[in-house]
């Protein structure tokens, strides 16, 4: 076996072939760039290699200087993880060249699948159903404008070295047809060093499935599954699950040999994922295969027990698998929940910064449930602008798929992430939403149920009533603390009421508490009794409850009179006071926010690529105004509605802060 291998990658995935090759007693070898050098692969790794400036174009995606480390550390193979180099065959003839293995298939395969464009020839030689679309390449906008209406709109305008949905545009008429050409190009020379695009059309209404693939040298190949990869933003996966709730055995075995033939067809070794289309009636189209590990692997495994690092690791050295198709059983569901530097509240667009607390559930695995996270984050680390987004997979496992749900819900409920804008509130409402638990998504999920973005949850009522009970509790406990500092003036006793009236998303609930040494009685003003018990304490961030004997987790934050508490996609502010405090501060005015109505303030940190607009210009609504780039993404900004500009405060180049002035008008 390998002695030492080297990783050609950062953040989790980094994380995550470490602590396979950990296992396998093998050595490893982080890169890190500038931005990362207090990053946690590299303080995992056994040895770390400096590799040049933050931006990835200078850094990991530079092939003399990944090879240069190779050489500098005496490295034996290469592991690639995902994006980057992952995919790039001359990264693969390098090694090959060098005498250094690489962890994951042969040159000619990546040059025949790992490319979008002959991947799809190739499909439609072996007559396998493949989606509508021009397979050359596109020399300009105008072309593509072209090319977009022989197809029929819409169409799906793609980076030909793509992944992870970088480079991805969908256009539903010329004027998006030119404007994504350009961004996609863009995008496509910035994250993969290739800007060849091309365009198919966009199947309405899809869901997203894809079978996992393993392959030796040997002349075997199997399949472990497929993964439901519906729900996505951009066309970027946000929640993954397997298996999918939709497929039936006869279909998923159909797609699992086609997925292998074609896997064959090519001389594919290690693992590799073979991505479908699939309609209403279970029709599958070929998309694409992706000659790499998948971000979202860690739902394969949870449901074969296949580590599938170190089978790409085993194959690599040239062993055969000791795996045969009949010993693939799928056993339970599991979820996938990407946690994103991204704030929800304000479009999803992109947020960086420190961690000021990152605190992930604890991670456990029987026979009941599993909890799993990958990280490559840490609490105080910082989160880079110059690269992707995701910091954290949070993974659960079950028996079923509503125990897999469920406890993915209880531990995005305990996961602790400030200091940045991210989507745990998000990923925890797609959790409750019925068209999720029913299983009858598309990739059109989030669009059609989010139309107008997410501005967070309200929850029931009932549920309301049993955080009102527990933040009457847990007020009364903080109470009772207060009311016993010491030095207090002679006559000026604090005493602890039992009435109370919390406040919370716009609810009033009058209660009374009588609690004891095991927890506190709470009643209602209707009268219903909620018993409350806890061993939370004042300070603690994290409240873990049983109310009736139903366990409720609250993620918490002391503020003015009360609570800040996040449950379930819901970010509350929740008053506790006496009755006659309740009474005054019903008489109190609202502060109203200030009027931005005539600004366009920057909504992420990013740097200004263009501004499209003059001093003096007339704008209409849905005009682009400027674009933004961040975390390797570029964000055109419109204009909400008609109007003229007065002044602009930015220009190409600048770095702008959150909630920066860009342009004001009149």
């Amino acid at each position: 076996m390998f002695k030492k291998i080297l990783i050609a990658n950062r953040g989790e995935i980094a994380c995550r072939v470490i602590k396979t090759a950990r296992k396998m007693g093998i050595k490893t070898v982080a890169i890190y760039s500038d931005a990362d050098a207090q990053a946690m692969h590299v303080q995992m790794a056994d040895e770390a290699v400096h590799i040049g400036p933050p931006p990835a174009n200078q850094s990991y995606i530079v092939i003399d200087k990944v090879m240069a480390a190779i050489k500098e550390t005496g490295a034996e193979a290469v592991h690639p993880g995902y994006g980057f180099l992952s995919e790039n065959s001359k990264f693969a003839e390098a090694l090959e060249a060098a005498g250094v293995a690489f962890i994951g298939p042969p040159v000619g395969a990546i040059e025949k699948m790992g490319d979008k464009i002959t991947s799809k020839k190739i499909a439609q030689e072996a007559n396998v159903s493949t989606v509508p679309g021009h397979m050359g390449l596109i020399e300009d906008a105008e072309e593509a404008v072209k090319i977009s209406k022989e197809i029929g709109y819409p169409v799906m305008i793609k980076a030909s070295a793509g992944g992870g949905g970088k480079g991805m545009r969908i256009a539903w008429n010329d004027d998006e047809a030119r404007e994504g050409f350009q961004s996609s190009k863009n995008e496509a020379a910035n994250s993969f060093g290739d800007d060849r695009i091309f365009i198919e059309k966009f199947v309405t209404q899809p869901r997203h499935i894809e079978i996992q693939v393993l392959a030796d040298a040997h002349g075997n190949c199997i399949y472990l599954g497929e993964r439901e990869c519906s729900i996505q933003r951009r066309q970027q996966k946000v929640i993954e699950e397997a298996p999918s709730p939709f497929l039936d055995e006869a279909t998923r075995k159909a797609m699992g040999e086609q997925s292998c033939a074609l896997a064959q067809a090519v001389g594919y070794t290690s693992a590799g994922t073979v991505e479908f289309i699939v309609d209403g009636d279970r029709n599958f189209y070929f998309l694409e295969m992706n000659t790499r590990l998948q971000v979202e692997h860690p739902v394969t495994e949870l449901i074969t027990g296949v580590d599938l690092v170190e089978q790409m690791i085993r194959v690599a050295y040239g062993e055969k698998l000791k795996l045969k198709q009949k010993d693939v059983k799928l056993n339970g569901w599991a979820m996938e929940s990407r946690l994103y530097a991204e704030d929800p509240y304000r479009g999803f667009l992109p947020s960086i910064g420190r961690l000021t607390r990152y605190r992930p559930p604890a991670e456990k695995h029987n026979d009941k449930r599993a909890v799993r996270n990958d990280t490559g984050v840490y609490e105080g680390g910082e989160i880079s602008m110059y690269y992707d987004p995701m910091i954290a997979k949070l993974c659960s496992w079950g028996p079923t798929r509503a125990e897999a749900i469920e406890h993915m819900r209880v531990a995005l409920d305990s996961f602790e992430v400030e200091g940045i804008g991210h989507n745990l509130p998000f990923c925890a409402a797609v959790m409750d939403h019925p068209k999720f638990v029913s299983g009858d998504i598309t990739t059109a999920f989030i669009e059609e149920e989010y139309p107008e973005g997410f501005t967070g949850v309200e929850l029931p009522k009932e549920t309301l009533a049993r955080i009102a009970s527990s933040a009457a509790a847990m007020h009364r406990v903080a109470e009772i603390r207060r009311a016993r500092i010491s030095g207090t003036m002679d006559n000026h006793r604090r005493k602890v009421g039992k009435d109370w009236v919390v406040t919370l998303q716009g609810e009033h609930f009058e209660v009374k508490i009588k609690a004891d040494k095991k927890g506190a009685t709470v009643k209602h003003a209707d009268g219903t009794k909620q018993r409350v018990s806890s061993d939370w304490t004042p300070g603690d961030s994290l409240a873990k409850l049983k109310v009736d004997g139903e366990k409720l987790v609250l993620k918490v934050e002391k503020i003015s009179g009360g609570f800040r508490m996040r449950h379930r996609g819901a970010d509350l502010k929740v008053h506790v006071r006496t009755p006659r405090q309740a009474e005054l501060a019903s008489l109190m005015l609202e502060k109203t926010p200030p009027d931005t109505s005539k600004l366009l303030l920057c909504p992420m940190p990013g740097l200004i690529v263009k501004v499209d607009v003059e001093v003096g210009d007339e704008v209409q609504e849905g005009q682009a105004l400027c674009t933004v780039e961040a975390m390797k993404m570029e964000n055109i900004l419109r204009a909400e509605r008609k109007g003229k500009v007065s002044k602009i405060n930015a220009s190409a180049g600048d770095n702008l802060a959150v909630d920066d002035i860009i342009m004001e008008f009149e």
